[in-house]
């Protein structure tokens, strides 16, 4: 792939990509559900992290092939249109990241209005959650221009508090504290399987990101080679760092004690004992959050602004700002929605439907994956190995097996709403063409 291959130019370098997906990546899930994880497995964090790694790496692997592949290809959607020709399954597997996008930002608005909030201003979570989308969207809507260089801060800042966390538990640790017994307990009456899988669910949540960067690869420099290696590598990174927080929860504090807490990571800090203040903690962590929701809505808007280009939603989406030449109505559709779904109060429910909605999307590029293998491209791409593709679709199949009754009608009432919105406009789209033919007709 050359420069002239596309209007972009291609000025993100391997490194950079890196700190794109990795920043992506590490986003706000971890300082947010380490809590609703001790409630699955106990003190075994870090078991359903390792897990939810190593099945994110076998979508990753098909993932590489495909952005490689089709550079220009604007993420599972497309795929699936290549693969599948079928309107109606391009725009569910659309209408499915769109849907995640919107639930996880209710659940990161919730995430912020939780104990890291409180350490500055006690306030109602519900208004804090709305206030705080509302501030997103007001920032989404005047039109935010992030380069790589800021999106590296960003990362830094959110990777900082991770390893803040690490290190005061290791100070604890070698000063004869904690109780690292803790790394192995199940919670009563619970079996490991099931404890792990279930954890792996919601663990998966805090590696989705990567997804995202299908979007910049027209940008990046040789991308047949830089992406898959930046992928794989802020990956295993994000693993990492994760497996050795959850490991310094569970030695610093009781499963209990982070059930209990909407800042979990916030009392792993100060259970250390270590001087670290807590609102210089809580700023890192609302940053993240913050960071998170605003990426993750900035993707929801723009995503209802394509679909509605492409005829697959109403026009209205497509309505944009003179000056700002931001999409308005979508943003405030988007938005809205959001602040609906943080009425629920549930992260975990909301966290498990945002895998359930992108457990769809990364099937369908695994499928795609075997299917376009007949398709020949004239350029050089990385390509996975068969085993993978195969060994990701049983993934994400047996993640689905564990989702909740709960989860399944939620999610299901998502994707019915998008079918309607499917119908609904192309029948509205027939019957403009068809009322603008017979204008025609009558004039002639």
């Amino acid at each position: 792939m050359t420069d002239t291959d596309t209007r972009l130019k291609r000025g993100i370098t391997g490194p950079l990509l890196f700190a794109f997906i990795l920043g992506d990546v590490l986003g706000a899930g971890i300082y947010a559900l380490m809590g609703v994880l001790a409630a699955e497995v106990g003190g075994m964090l870090w078991a359903p992290l390792l897990v939810a790694l190593l099945l994110a790496l076998l979508t990753a692997g098909s993932y590489a092939e495909l952005v490689t592949k089709y550079p220009r290809a604007g993420g599972a959607a497309v795929f699936a249109e290549r693969a599948f020709r079928s309107p109606l399954v391009s725009f569910l597997v659309g209408f499915c990241m769109l849907a995640a996008g919107v639930v996880s930002a209710a659940g990161l608005a919730i995430a912020f209005a939780g104990d890291y909030f409180t350490t500055f201003v006690d306030l109602p979570a519900p208004l804090v959650a709305i206030v705080f989308l509302a501030v997103v969207g007001a920032l989404n809507a005047r039109g935010i221009r992030e380069s790589m260089g800021a999106n590296l801060v960003m990362t830094l800042i959110e990777l900082s508090g991770l390893v803040i966390v690490i290190v005061v538990v290791a100070m604890l640790l070698t000063g004869g504290g904690g109780d690292p017994g803790r790394v192995f307990e199940l919670p009563t009456d619970a079996a490991l399987p099931t404890a792990v899988l279930g954890g792996a669910i919601i663990a998966y949540y805090s590696f989705v990101g990567f997804e995202t960067s299908a979007n910049v690869i027209e940008e990046v420099k040789n991308p047949s080679k830089s992406y898959p290696r930046a992928l794989f590598a802020s990956l295993i990174t994000a693993g990492v760092v994760y497996v050795l927080v959850g490991l310094a929860s569970a030695i610093a504090l009781p499963p209990a004690d982070l059930v209990d807490s909407s800042g979990p990571l916030l009392d792993v800090v100060a259970a250390a004992g270590v001087g670290v203040p807590a609102w210089v903690f809580s700023l890192i962590a609302l940053i993240a959050v913050a960071n998170g929701a605003l990426l993750t809505m900035i993707m929801a808007s723009r995503l209802a602004y394509g679909m509605s280009e492409q005829g697959l939603l109403p026009d209205v989406l497509g309505r944009v700002l003179p000056k700002r030449r931001t999409p308005w109505v979508a943003i405030v559709v988007t938005t809205l929605v959001a602040m609906g779904l943080t009425l629920i109060g549930d992260l975990s429910l909301l966290a498990e439907t945002v895998v359930l909605l992108l457990l769809f999307v990364f099937l369908s590029a695994n499928v795609s994956v075997l299917v376009l293998r007949r398709d020949r491209v004239e350029h050089d791409h990385f390509r996975v190995w068969t085993a993978i593709p195969v060994l990701g679709i049983g993934s994400c199949i047996l993640l689905l097996t564990q989702q909740s009754g709960t989860v399944w009608i939620f999610g299901a009432a998502l994707l019915a709403v998008g079918a309607v919105l499917f119908f609904a406009t192309r029948w509205l789209r027939s019957r403009s063409a068809t009322k603008a033919h017979q204008s025609t007709f009558e004039r002639n």
